[in-house]
């Protein structure tokens, strides 16, 4: 395998505008089996309980951030940890590892520690000059994964992966429950009310009928990997651009051909389905899409090799500053305490 592998994918105004996969997975006891989606908070000043997103006998079963954050950890294990940096933020008596915040390198983990300027740095070249060499030295996940400065520069990096879960032709099942105290009622009758203790596990406990889980007729993963907006990265001259955008290329590969696990949350646990295999595809700028052959391994060789082209950037530790948070938020009270109030 050579650097050049993939270069025709990062042609300008000729390369193909996206690589998709569309897998089929299915329960582990198998097709037709109830299994679990996440359930949602209701909308905004209704009184109803959180349940699944069904739409049209759709389900959300993994949205497209739960999927990130499912896959961009991965690299902080080998084989794929020398890929990247490894960023770590202390808080308190614990480290927390930059591929575990929520809003990667613009998370305020690391916007109150002594190593943002550098990384506001990074962002500012996004902004003004569309170079993401400094951010890729520094936290090159932001890139794929997407991030956003919304605090701060307002410099904004689209998702490059992006991955859900859905399942079609859904059937949607309740259960309740009921929880038997290790107590007899006398007892414990003397000790408080009834509900008080159910609260702490001295009574029992009745649970009213709530989500049961669904089947679905498929189970579907759908992944775009934006070939569009990964050639809009730029390096200070072509050769970097080139190298650059390569290195991304790879750590987007592996992303987006990983066999992930597949368990998502308790009574979700999904494997690829045996009778339907995965397909790959190049989706070219007149629409056509053919078929393309990628393994893990494979895209793993390509990233490595890449990557020793490109030079992975240091790890580094920095350390959130309360004092630096509590100034900001003293700040935002006075910015908020002095604005005029609206008129009744």
């Amino acid at each position: 395998m050579k650097a050049e592998q993939y270069d025709a994918w990062l042609e300008p105004h000729r390369g193909p505008v996206a690589l998709t996969i569309r897998q089929d997975l299915q329960p582990v006891l198998g097709d037709g089996a109830v299994f679990f989606p996440p359930t949602f908070a209701p909308l905004e000043g209704s009184d109803g309980a959180p349940d699944y997103l069904i739409d049209e006998g759709t389900a959300l079963v993994d949205t497209v951030g739960s999927q990130a954050n499912r896959l961009e950890p991965l690299f902080k294990n080998e084989p794929y940890a020398s890929l990247v940096p490894q960023a770590r933020v202390r808080v308190g008596q614990r480290e927390v590892n930059l591929l575990d915040a929520g809003h990667r390198a613009a998370d305020a983990l690391v916007r109150f520690s002594e190593k943002w300027s550098e990384l506001k740095d990074a962002f500012e070249e996004i902004r003004d000059k569309v170079d993401a060499t400094k951010l890729a030295r520094l936290a090159p996940t932001s890139i794929v994964f997407g991030a956003w400065d919304s605090r701060d520069t307002q410099a904004k990096l689209p998702r490059l992966v992006g991955s859900t879960i859905r399942a079609e032709g859904v059937k949607k099942y309740t259960r309740s429950a009921q929880f038997f105290s290790s107590f007899e009622k006398e007892e414990i009758e003397d000790l408080g009310p009834a509900n008080a203790l159910s609260d702490v596990g001295l009574n029992d406990a009745p649970s009213g009928r709530g989500p049961g889980g669904i089947t679905a007729s498929s189970i579907r993963r759908e992944a775009v990997l934006n070939l569009v907006a990964l050639r809009s990265l730029r390096g200070p001259d072509d050769g970097e651009t080139k190298r650059l955008q390569r290195y991304i290329l790879g750590l987007a590969l592996v992303a987006f051909a990983c066999e992930q696990d597949g368990f998502l949350r308790e009574g979700c646990l999904l494997v690829p389905h045996e009778a339907k295999p995965a397909e790959f595809r190049v989706v070219t700028r007149q629409g056509k899409r053919e078929p393309v052959s990628l393994t893990s391994d494979e895209a793993l060789q390509y990233a490595k090799l890449v990557a020793d082209e490109f030079g992975v950037g240091e790890g580094w530790t920095a350390t959130f500053d309360r004092d630096t948070a509590k100034a900001s938020m003293d700040k935002r009270g006075e910015k908020k305490a002095s604005k005029p109030k609206a008129k009744a």
